[in-house]
């Protein structure tokens, strides 16, 4: 079973599971999307993390995708 967490429009606080300590398994960069696979958690930068998606959530068991405070810090 696949889940996404997401941020809804009707949350005024928002608690942010990823911080800028959790950095991308392809590039460093900081993280903003995690996925779980087989029992390990995967962090990916936006970049790394849409150039993989379909193929993760196609295995994933989880989703977690922060992308969304990239656009609310401009």
């Amino acid at each position: 079973m696949n889940t996404m967490s997401t941020p809804t429009e009707q949350s005024v606080v928002l608690e942010h599971r990823l911080t800028a300590a959790d950095r991308c398994d392809s590039c460093g960069a900081q993280a903003y999307i995690a996925a779980e696979v087989n029992g390990s958690e995967l962090l990916f930068c936006a970049h790394h993390g849409r150039k993989y998606e379909e193929k993760l959530r196609a295995v994933a068991t989880s989703w977690h995708d922060e992308t969304a405070r990239l656009v609310d810090a401009v």
